[in-house]
Parts: C-alpha cells; sequence; structure tokens
C-alpha cells in the first residue's frame, strides 16, 4: 500500500477517536455541571445539563439515569419513568437495576399507583433482598393498598345499606299508602250499603213487617174502600131539591 494513502487512513482514525474523544469529554462535562447543578438545588438547570448529554450520548447510563433523577425532583413522573425504564436496558449490573427499579417504585407511588409500585419494589428486592429502603417503601405501598380497599369495602357497604334502607322506606310507605286507599275504599262501601236497603241489612231488618202486619194493613185498606163505596152511594141517591117554578 502506498505510504500517502496509509497516512490518509491514520488521519481519519485520528480525527474519528478525537471527535469521539471530544463528544465524550462534552458529554462527561454536562453530566458533571449538571450533577453540581442538582446538589446546589438548581433542579431545572441540572435536568437541561443532563438532558443534553443524554441526545449527545443516547446510551449513556450516567446521563439517562441522572436525567430520571431531574424529572423525579421535577414532579415530571411520567418521564421519569420511561426513562428509567430506558436505563434498565443498558446495564445488566444488579445493584444498578436494583436503585433503577426503586425509582420506578418511589415514581408510581408519588403517583398513588400503589400496584404498579409494588411490582417495581418486588423487583428491586429480587436483585437486593437486603436494601431496607426498598423494604420500607415495599410496606408502605402495601399498607395504603389495604387501607384503600377497605375504605373501598366500607363505602360499597354504606351504599349498599343506604340503598336497603330506602327500599325499606319506600316499601313502607307504599303499604301505608294501600293501607289508606283499602279504609277509604272501605269507608266507602260502608256507606254505600247504608244507603243501599238491598244491602243493608239492618235497614231490610228495620222496613221488614211481620206477615200479621201485612194482613192487618190489608184489612184496614179494605174497610176503608167499603165505607169509602158506601158514602159514594148515598151521595148518588140524595134528591136533589130544586126550587119552584113561578
Amino acid at each position: 500500500m502506498d505510504s500517502k494513502i496509509q497516512n490518509i487512513i491514520l488521519v481519519i482514525i485520528l480525527l474519528f477517536a478525537f471527535a469521539s474523544i471530544l463528544n465524550a469529554q462534552s458529554t462527561r462535562s454536562l453530566i458533571n455541571d449538571g450533577v453540581d447543578l442538582y446538589e446546589r438545588g438548581k433542579i431545572n438547570d441540572a435536568e437541561v445539563n443532563f438532558k443534553k448529554g443524554a441526545n449527545k450520548s443516547p446510551k449513556n447510563l450516567q446521563a439517562n439515569f441522572n436525567l430520571g433523577d431531574a424529572y423525579y425532583k421535577n414532579k415530571k413522573y411520567d418521564k421519569a419513568i420511561n426513562v428509567f425504564q430506558k436505563a434498565l436496558l443498558m446495564s445488566d449490573e444488579k445493584n444498578f437495576k436494583s436503585k433503577v427499579y426503586y425509582n420506578i417504585g418511589n415514581s408510581f407511588l408519588k403517583q398513588k399507583k400503589l400496584k404498579e409500585s409494588i411490582e417495581a419494589y418486588k423487583s428491586a428486592l429480587k436483585l437486593s433482598p437486603n436494601d431496607i429502603q426498598t423494604k420500607y417503601n415495599l410496606s408502605y405501598a402495601l399498607q395504603q393498598m389495604k387501607k384503600n380497599k377497605n375504605k373501598k369495602d366500607k363505602n360499597k357497604n354504606d351504599k349498599n345499606k343506604k340503598d336497603e334502607n330506602k327500599k325499606n322506606k319506600n316499601d313502607k310507605n307504599k303499604n301505608k299508602d294501600k293501607d289508606k286507599n283499602q279504609q277509604e275504599k272501605n269507608q266507602k262501601n260502608k256507606q254505600n250499603n247504608q244507603n243501599n236497603p238491598e244491602q243493608n241489612p239492618a235497614k231490610q231488618k228495620k222496613n221488614k213487617i211481620s206477615k200479621e202486619q201485612a194482613k192487618q194493613i190489608l184489612n184496614a185498606l179494605m174497610n176503608n174502600e167499603k165505607k169509602l163505596q158506601k158514602k159514594l152511594r148515598k151521595r148518588k141517591a140524595k134528591v136533589v131539591k130544586t126550587e119552584k117554578d113561578w
């Protein structure tokens, strides 16, 4: 190979290496500055640096992990979880993955997503079984889930009891209305019976006469009729006196 060509290839390799070194130094510088800002409480500025570092070196473990922390501090929990999950794929080191799962669990816990946080803490403990803080957070999440379940069950029971009481009250009112309607119906029937001799045994009894009384009444009527006829006959037999014709 021509020495001139060899020199050109060497220069190209050196340029790539130099560019890679500069890029690494730039990412490292951004991360270091970001850490400094983070420790001084300037979380927004730190987030900017970590994001720039992650954009320059997407597979840089430290840049992504720190960016997730910054998102968490700024209460951007969904973004934090997304970055932490990416960081999980960048390393197989147990302690590191355990810390990432722990941070994911905290992010879910802040959002009150208890089931998801419990699963993340369990994953962290599988990798670091003796981590006290993870155990404590897992215990807290489990207690909150139990508390929420009891509260939900209580609310359900209270609702069922309220519905049952309402149903009983409605049934009672219906029975009351039914009794009232029946009383009114009975009263109306009673009045109708009293006004109708055929339906009123008392009136029927009162209006009913004996056979002997009926015979006496009939005889009295017949005697009255005879007397009347006799009077009429006497009137017909009487001569009318006329005045003398002068």
